[in-house]
Formats: C-alpha cells, structure tokens, sequence
C-alpha cells in the first residue's frame, strides 16, 4: 500500500475568487472523499500516485496529481452551458434566455424563512406585482393572494396552482417543506396555455425529488418550535379609565384581551428520506404540524405524507414519475367574534358570577368574550389526497411524448356547538348544533407531444396536446336546537330521535353539482433564432359544460418575442440586456353550475312547495382577459447585479354576474349575464446582487417593488356604494364607492370639519358649497350631496426588500415589506371610540390619538378613514451551520432563531396596517378594516435543519 500523506488547500470559484462550500475532493477511482468546508477549505489524507477529483453543481469538474504536493489549491471554472437556468412554464421548460414572457423562479434557498404554515407565505414580497396578504394571523385562515390586481369580480380571483404538473391541485396539500421551486407566470402570454384556469395568472409548484446516481440513502430532518404572541391590542380603555369617564363599575378589573388571547405554541417535524439508482431515484417525506392560534381554542394538528418516485427504462427513453400526497387536518377555528366583544365589553365585569355562571350583562350586540370562546365548539377535519402519473417517452431524438393522469380528492366535515346556556347563539333555541360534510372530486387526463428541430442557425419547439378536467362536488348539512342536554355537543343530532319534536327547529340541506367538464387542444412553438431573436406562440381552443350551448367553446392565442440586444450592439456595461413583449389572452369560468339551466328551490312549508328562483342563460359566455406585457432583463457587473422591468396593461371583459332582471321577460327577477369591464396599468421592477464582499463576508441584496391601478370602465350600475358598515346604528352606511370611469377601491363618505356641536355630533364640511349638508347614508349618491373620496384601499406601491448575508459559518436573512398609499376604515373607531354618556354605561371605548374628547355620536365620516402605509421587518432569520467535515454520520446540521413581524412603522391606529383587499370575498370592496378580524401576532422560532 502506497504510503499516505494529509494535503490541505481551498477550493474557490475562478470567476469571483470565493470559496465553494460543499465542494466535493474527491479519489479517483475509489469512494473516499471528503466535502469542502463552508469557507471552500479541506483535509484529506492521499497517496502521492492517486488523483483528486474537483467538483460542484456549476463549475467544470479539475482533476490534479497529488505528487509531492501538500497544499493544493483549486479555482474552478463555471460551466456556462450547465449554468443555464431552464425554466419550468405550461406543458414543458424553456432555457431562461429563451423566455418572452413575464415569468419569476425562485428555489428553496430564495424562500421566506421561520414559521411558515401555508405555502403562500414562502413568497410574501419575494415576486413583484404578488400581493399575499393573511390579514391578522389566523392559523386557518387562507391568505389572499392577488397577481397584478383584480382579475375578475367573479369566481376565479386567485392564481391557478400547478402541483408537479396536477392543474388545479390544492397547495394545502403541499407541505413547505416539500417543495422545491415555485415559478410565477404573471402575464397573458405566459399563463394563455392554460385557457380558462389561467386568467389569475398561475403558480407552478415543484416538489423534491431523489437523485440519480446510485449515492445510497439520504435523509433529512427540519424542525422547529415556534412562539406567537399578541403583536398590538386594540387600545381600549383601562378599568380606571372606564369608571372616571362614567362607565358602570361592577367591581372587577378585567383585561378581556388577555383572557381570550395566549401564547400560541407550534411544533413542526419534517422528516424526509431520498435515494436512487441509475434508473430509478425516489423521495418520501412526512410532516407533523401542531399550531396553536393566539385566540383559545383555535389552531390545528396536521400529518402530511408525500412519496415521489421516478424511473427511467429503455436507455433513458421512457421516464415513468409517480406522486401522491395525504394530508389530514384536525382544526379548532374557535370564534373570531370573541376579538371584537372583548375590545367593547365593560372592564370591571368579572369572567364568572359567584355561582360559577358566566356573568352575562343583557344587552344589544354585547356577549362575554371568555364565554364565547370556552362554552361554544366550532371544529373541523380536512382531508385531501391526490396522486399522478406522469409518462415521459423519446420516440426519437427529435420526439417526445407525454402523458399525465391525476385524481385529488378533498373533504371536510364539520360542526359547531351552542350549549343551552350560551348567550351568545344557543339561549333563546334551547341549543343550536350544526354538521355538514363536503367533498370534491377532480380527475385530470392531458397528453402532449413535443418535436424539437435544429435548423442550422435557428430551434424550432413545436407541442401539441389535449386536455380533459372534470370535477364535481356534493355535500350535506343539518341544523337542530330545543336539545335535552349540552353533554353530547353537536353528535346530539344524531343521538335521539326525540329532537324532532316541538320546538326542535330543524333544518337540512343537501347538494350535488353536475360532472363539471372542461376539455381543451393546445399547441405552441418555441422558435430560437441565432440565440438572438425568441419567438413563442401558443393558442388554446377550450369547451366548458358551465356555459350557453352557444358560447362552451373559447379561443385564447398568445404570442411572444424577445430579443438579446447585446447580440446587435455592444454595450460594455451590460452582461445581459434583453427586451421582450408579449401579448395574451385568458378566460375565466363562473363559479356555480347550471348557469344556463333554470333553477328551482323546493319548500316544506304549507304542504310542499316549488319556486323558480333563476332564470337559465343559454347566451352565457367566456369572461375573457386579454393583456399586453413589455419587459426588459438586463445584467450589470459581469452579471452580478440582475434586474427586470415590466409595464402591463389588462382588460377584462364580461364579468359573470347575478343580475336582477325583467319577470315579465323571464319568469323570475335573477339570471346571471355577462357584463361589464375593468382596464388595469401596472409596473413591476426587481433588482438582485448575487453578493457584496470579500473574505469571509458576503451580502446578498434584492428588492423588488410593483404598482397598479385598476378603472371600472363598464358595470351593471354607474355608481353604487357597497360594503356596508353594519350594527349596531349604522346599519346601511355603505363606504366604497364602485363608479364606471373612476378606480377601483375609493373609500366614499362625508368630510369632518374637525368641529363637534352642542350635542356632541360630529360637523361635517360642505364640499359642494351649496350652504346645505347633505351626508345621510341615504343620500351618498345624490347630486348634491356632500360626500367625497377619502382615500383608497389598494396600495399604490408594494415593496420587498431581501438581505442575505453570510460569514464564515453564519448565515442572516433579513426581509422588510412596505406598502404605500392605502387607506383603510377603523371600524373599530367608528363604532366604539365617541364617548356616548349611555352607551358608556355598558360598552367600553376605543382610545387613540384622533380620538375628539367632545364627540358622544358615532356617524362615520373621513375621521375614521386612516392612511395606512407601513414598513414591516417581516422577517429575520440568523442562523449557524456547523461544520460535519469529519463526521461520518451527518452531511450538515444548521441551527437558527427567526423573527416573524419584529416591528411596524405606521401611522395606523388599528392593529394592522396590512391592505385589506376584499369584503366578504367581493373583490370591489378593498379598504375595510372589520371588527372580527384575527389579531396579528409576532413570532420567535427556534429550528434545527440536519442532513444524514
């Protein structure tokens, strides 16, 4: 055996000069080798005849003669060709430079770190023009997610999610952990493949998989413990402060906020095993998630499994892939309306009388908070399974063929429980209980194929495909109270037939929707010229059974072109510089079915009757998007700092509405019609370094940064003001304004002097100036009437902010999100905060800065409408990986501590600044900040990240 000897060195990169970690220093010929430090540096013992090996994910592999060497340094070079970032769009993957269309990748590393429950989070402010907002911090709450603004008032509002290629799949079904890249495809020319599923735009979601190469088993284990604890409370009145202004004192000092709120704990363990072979790599994963909500008695247990399996066979030709996915969620959502009743109930109330009952003072709208939440039940459990296979076969060098057949199943079964004794819903009904069950069924067929021709100085990609999607759904609920007991809970339904006696109250119901189809040919052409000019077309021609017999079928076109003008020009500056435009059009479907049929209800009341409540539209048709995009991608610094631009202009035309319409003409006074158009202007920008530094230190920056404005150009009314205040005394004070011409989210109402009168009622101002005050809610729509816009409920700019920064074994991650020039209504403040001399007997007060001591009335107006601009440290994230060089058991274990929301700047008095973008799922009402809404939270979390 040839004598041995250490040799020490680093390995750097050639093109920057930093160390590579993870390298791997390998003996040729043999399996020792040793990886590379986080700072690129490493030992290992060698014979002088053998050869090191030199290798890393980017760069060309260097081989070196050990000799009489002891010290050996390596600078590899990148490999440009393997470097080449392909993309994963509709039906297939395109190289990055090949790409005319607006579309944004981001991988795992890229990712919002710390407690992340929804997948949707991974890209809070990471893509510009994607708007997530969760307002509050509801841990079953979805967020909402918007892409370059409304896309339509209908049904479809959200980005369509693409699953390892499952159109439509669910992303509650997708652990974070599991997922190993998502791309955006912003724009129409992008997202026209996808026809009447992409008018949202879409989501392409990749999960993890093994590896080939025979390396054995690997696993991994990611786990963390999080904290969340209450961010900001409603400011209220004290117990002290609530006597000295006149409130009744009733002898305790209770801090209702507290009582229903605490620190809700979360535990999360990911554990995931890959491994593979030549032909066949597979990865299988579980993940336990136990999160407790702030508010008691909400939260949710959940186990998530995922196995992926692919195989290849016939050398290569024919790629056979396999995924299925299982998750089970046990969820509390307690009752969010307890927030509201603990701002507003008396402070010097106690939680429970001397006999143990719950003290309860009878009073309008008024109900113990702690009551609320302990007495009552409201508990679910979702299930959701999906599988596909995906069938990948070479003809020929030049011909693909693919096939892809999935099936997701989802239900949910649920129910809420009012004892006899609450006050809040069950007293006066002696008990209320309801079930209900629901579930979904989606099947998915599509095969495409795909020639790839080399025509000398130019590419041609041609695909042509099919697609076929059904789903349907079906569902069945009860109701029932007069129970004669509270001990079984809501399964008191189910317990005894007596319950149908007097007083019993029941009611059921019960769905089915028909086989919803859509069936779909597609095809594009991917066209390289001279790696200088791109053109990408695609056209789909689509059918859906929801539409008119006359109207099923629609056509979306879509087309491209880029073109790198570095290849035309030199400028010296630029590593890259590529102008693309694109041009698309999507559709979109309505929500319901049976639209073109009529519909009819059936009551039991009186003997049995029928009533013809819908009228049928055979004439119904496609909503339709259509959408220009120019873009530029360029590169500075020898392509270390990385930037895009993109301006876009939208139009979407006949909205799928409910209108009311002509019983002489119909038989009935609904029928839902096509109608109305909206025109959206937006920019987008985003700037990233790949790394600041030198050393040991490195500091990677992005921003990115997007705005928009949307104009109601068409509607079914002119002018109409929704988004109704509500109870109590303000029911029918409507507050956003929707006007054909005007933008999209104007907060209207009357303007405050700043004056009070002798009877405490607020002085409003005289807009028009016609010596008369006019600002009844009733009258928000006359010609005369003195009201105004007030501000906006959409943000006129959004912005990112990511810094990623390493030394030596340290790795910080800091992301700050802003929001720019949204309003939002206080109706917290605009019910609660004037000081009436009764009601203060009995309600406790909001207390802020704008509150007007002299004001006793609560009359909304422009005093609680509150510019709500804000910059967020979202998240910070320091983390220490050790070094396992040596260790024959682990590959790496990193250990880190995060921060979720660590602070706020605004001059917004509620408890979160963040835009509210719908109403009661209307996106037409942006802007109210409602009362029930969940209380935001900040979170600390402890992880652990090991490789075995």
């Amino acid at each position: 055996m040839a004598q041995t000897r250490t040799v020490t060195g680093k390995v750097t990169g050639s093109d920057d000069g930093m160390g590579i970690p993870r390298a791997n220093i390998t003996v040729k010929g043999t399996t020792r080798g040793v990886p590379s430090g986080l700072d690129g540096t490493y030992t290992i013992d060698v014979a002088a005849n053998e050869t090191l090996v030199f290798s890393f994910v980017g760069y060309i592999t260097k081989e070196v003669l050990v000799g009489n060497q002891t010290t050996i340094n390596v600078a590899l070079e990148p490999d440009f060709a393997e470097l080449e970032e392909v993309i994963v769009v509709g039906y297939g993957s395109q190289e990055k430079k090949e790409i005319t269309s607006s579309v944004v990748a981001l991988d795992a590393k890229e990712f919002n770190k710390g407690n992340v429950n929804d997948p949707a989070q991974l890209l809070q402010g990471k893509v510009p023009g994607l708007s997530i907002y969760n307002k509050g911090g509801n841990p079953n709450g979805g967020a909402t997610i918007r892409l370059r603004g409304i896309s339509t008032v209908g049904a479809n509002v959200q980005p369509l999610v693409v699953v390892d290629g499952v159109i439509g799949a669910s992303l509650d079904n997708v652990d974070p952990n599991d997922i190993e890249s998502v791309n955006v495809l912003k724009d129409g020319s992008a997202a026209a493949i996808y026809g009447s599923r992409g008018s949202a735009g879409v989501i392409l979601v990749t999960t993890k998989t093994g590896s080939r190469g025979g390396r054995g088993l690997t696993a991994t284990y990611n786990g963390y413990v999080a904290a969340d604890q209450v961010f900001k409370y409603q400011p209220v009145m004290t117990p002290s402060e609530y006597v000295a202004a006149g409130g009744n004192d009733l002898g305790s000092e209770t801090i209702w906020q507290e009582e229903i709120t605490r620190t809700g704990i979360t535990n999360v363990h990911n554990i995931a095993v890959s491994g593979g072979t030549e032909n066949t790599t597979f990865r299988v994963s579980t993940n336990f998630r136990n999160v407790q909500g702030i508010l008691k008695k909400s939260g949710f247990d959940q186990i998530n499994a995922r196995a992926n399996i692919d195989h290849y066979a016939l050398n290569d030709k024919l790629n056979i892939k396999f995924n299925m996915s299982l998750t089970n969620r046990e969820q509390e959502f307690g009752f969010n309306e307890a927030f509201r009743y603990a701002a507003l109930f008396n402070p010097t109330a106690p939680i429970r009388n001397p006999d143990g009952s719950y003290f309860q003072a009878i009073l309008f709208d008024n109900f113990n908070p702690v009551a609320i939440v302990e007495q009552n039940t409201n508990i679910g459990q979702r299930k959701n399974l999906n599988f596909n296979t995906q069938l990948s076969y070479n003809i020929t060098d030049n011909l693909t063929w693919s096939a892809n057949y999935a099936q997701q199943f989802s239900t949910f079964s649920g129910g809420t429980f009012y004892p006899s004794t609450s006050l809040f819903v069950g007293f006066n009904r002696t008990g209320l209980a309801t079930r209900r069950t629901d579930e979904n069924r989606f099947t998915l067929l599509e095969t495409y194929g795909t020639y790839v021709a080399d025509l000398g100085n130019s590419n041609l990609t041609v695909s042509a495909g099919y697609s076929f999607q059904e789903d349907q759904s079906t569902g069945f609920g009860m109701e029932a109270g007069n129970f004669p007991t509270n001990d079984i809970g809501y399964n008191i339904i189910s317990a005894s037939g007596n319950i149908l006696g007097d007083g019993a109250n029941v009611s059921m119901f019960s769905y089915e929707s028909p086989e919803n189809r859509i069936i779909a040919f597609f095809g594009r052409v991917n066209w390289n010229i001279n790696n200088a000019i791109f053109v990408n077309a695609s056209v789909r021609r689509e059918g859906s059974t929801k539409l008119g017999a006359d109207n099923q079928w629609g056509t979306f076109p879509a087309f491209g072109v880029g073109a790198d003008l570095l290849q035309y020009i030199d400028v010296a500056a630029f590593s890259q510089l590529k102008l693309r435009a694109g041009y698309g059009v999507t559709g979109s479907l309505p929500g319901p079915s049976g639209l073109a049929q009529d519909s009819y209800s059936y009551g039991f009341g009186g003997g049995g009757s029928v009533s013809f409540n819908r009228a049928a539209n055979n004439d119904l048709k496609w909503e339709e998007k259509a959408e220009i995009n120019l873009g530029l991608d360029f590169g500075l610094l020898g392509g270390k700092l990385s930037g895009s631009l993109d301006v876009y202009t939208r139009d979407i035309n006949d909205f799928i509405l409910e209108r009311d319409v002509d019983p002489a003409v119909y038989g009935t006074n609904r029928r839902y019609e096509n109608a109305g158009k909206l025109n959206t202007k937006g920019i987008e920008f985003a700037l990233n370094h790949s790394g600041i530094g030198s050393g040991d230190f490195s500091w990677a920056p992005g921003i990115v940064l997007s705005s928009y404005a949307t104009t109601l150009e068409e509607f079914v009314t002119d002018r109409q003001v929704l988004g109704n205040l509500g109870s109590p005394g303000q029911n029918g004070t409507n507050m956003i304004l929707t006007a054909v011409g005007d933008k999209v989210g104007q907060i209207w109402g009357p303007v405050f002097s700043g004056n009070v009168d002798s009877e405490g009622n607020p002085v409003f101002v005289d807009v028009n100036g016609d010596g008369q005050l006019i600002t009844g809610a009733g009258n928000a729509l006359d010609a005369d009437a003195d009201f105004e816009v007030l501000g906006n409920g959409i943000p006129s700019v959004e912005i990112g902010w990511t810094n990623s920064m390493t030394y030596k074994n340290w790795d910080l991650n800091v992301f700050f999100r802003a929001a720019l020039g949204h309003s939002l209504v206080n109706t917290f403040r605009a019910f609660y905060e004037p000081i009436d001399p009764g009601a203060i007997n009995s309600y406790n007060r909001t207390k802020t800065d704008l509150q007007i001591p002299e004001l006793t009335q609560a009359l909304y107006s422009s005093l609680y409408v509150e510019k709500a601009d804000f910059f967020r440290l979202d998240n910070a994230t320091l983390g220490y990986n050790f070094d396992m060089s040596g260790s024959e058991m682990f590959s790496n274990i990193r250990a880190y501590l995060s921060v979720q929301n660590a602070f706020v700047l605004t001059n917004y008095e509620g408890i979160d600044p963040d835009p509210s973008l719908t109403d009661d799922g209307n996106p037409l009402i942006p802007g109210i900040d409602r009362r029930n809404n969940y209380y935001t939270n900040r979170t600390f979390t402890f992880g652990l990240n090991i490789g075995f």
